[in-house]
């Protein structure tokens, strides 16, 4: 019986300037969707009642209203996967958080709709109210912990192993076409190829050579894989992290010293162009911060905003009015390892305004 897979949304193919050097453009395409390490993950369970897909009802047309809520037992199974992967020692780490607002990972348990996840950083790119993560069956059954801990590998940055080109697979492309088109996947041609036939680029990979045996590779019945011949019977990863699997995030995250509790995790930032009395200190206090110490600007009354970058536009995260001759720009607000901020300063008289692009490291 052909197991039930993980499905990737199709994304474009990421443009980069032309003209740019192979080392380059291979980084590029190699960590556009890793995270930086020592992001802080913050994840969310969907919980309220509202939470759920409006999908026709089959009988009737009429739609109906289907969960993204999962049961505790399910809840639990993924709270244990990610503890496995920070378990490996990484240099990532997972918070669950109960505001959604908050979470770069949120997930759903919707049944039905198959298991799934964003990749990487492209979380960034989805509505606050959207998920990120989706578990499509019940994950306490014996053998579906491999899923949680698949799409939370997915989470990380991961991509799909039997499409790696290393992998010198030789398929049975119209036997592959059928035996997804039928149950328990019921998939079309287009997502057939996505998620199985289409080979990677061996610069996004997860490592240089082929591991059959990770946590991101199918299974496969016999007849639809021709050559490696070992493999014609039938591919069986165990479900378990693999030893490439856990070199593969530890080589990406490597762990780091954790910052004394007086110590502080300074912004790469560009400083802000104010005039003679300017002055940009943009410090995080570990693991996130509650106050931010913006800088000193002199005899101005200033209007203070920072703002966050997601889906390409600023979001609006706090201001603050503060008057003095001088005075500091201080406000509070939450900022998170791992993210972009712009900082936009405007004064009243003096000066004029000015912004800045920082990230949190």
């Amino acid at each position: 019986m052909t197991a039930r897979y993980c499905s990737l949304a199709q994304q474009p193919a990421p443009a980069f300037a032309p003209g740019l050097a192979a080392e380059r453009l291979s980084a590029l395409i190699g960590g556009r969707r890793m995270w930086v390490n020592k992001t802080v993950l913050h994840y969310h369970f969907f919980d309220r009642d509202s939470d759920g897909s409006s999908i026709p009802a089959p009988e009737t047309g009429e739609s109906r209203h289907v969960s993204w809520v999962g049961s505790k037992e399910q809840r639990d199974v993924v709270r244990e996967c990610f503890q496995e992967w920070q378990g490996l020692g990484i240099g990532l780490s997972f918070v669950e958080v109960g505001d959604r607002s908050e979470a770069e990972l949120r997930i759903g348990f919707q049944l039905g709709d198959g298991s799934w996840s964003t990749v990487g950083k492209d979380a960034l790119q989805v509505g606050l109210n959207e998920r990120t993560m989706n578990f499509g069956w019940d994950l306490t059954v014996p053998g579906e912990r491999g899923t949680a801990l698949h799409e939370i590998g997915h989470a990380l940055g991961m991509l799909h192993e039997h499409q790696s080109p290393f992998a010198g697979i030789h398929w049975d492309d119209e036997a592959v076409y059928a035996d997804l088109a039928g149950p328990p996947n019921f998939w079309s041609r287009d997502k057939t190829f996505f998620n199985i036939l289409r080979k990677l680029d061996a610069n996004e990979v997860n490592g240089s050579v082929w591991d059959p045996q990770s946590i991101m590779e199918y299974p496969f019945s016999g007849g639809l894989i021709l050559e490696p011949e070992q493999f014609r019977g039938g591919l069986n990863p165990p479900g378990v992290l693999s030893r490439a699997d856990k070199e593969f995030v530890r080589r990406w995250y490597p762990q780091a010293e954790t910052p004394g509790p007086r110590e502080l995790v300074p912004f790469r930032s560009v400083p802000l162009r104010l005039g003679p009395a300017e002055q940009a200190d943009f410090v995080v206090e570990p693991p996130e911060t509650r106050e931010y110490t913006v800088g000193t600007f002199g005899d101005s009354d200033a209007v203070v905003v920072v703002f966050e970058e997601r889906d390409g536009e600023p979001r609006y995260l706090t201001a603050q009015d503060d008057g003095g001759t001088p005075h500091n720009a201080t406000l509070k607000a939450r900022l998170v390892k791992g993210r972009r901020y712009f900082v936009r300063v405007r004064l009243y008289t003096g000066w004029g305004s000015g912004e800045t692009a920082v990230m949190c490291w």
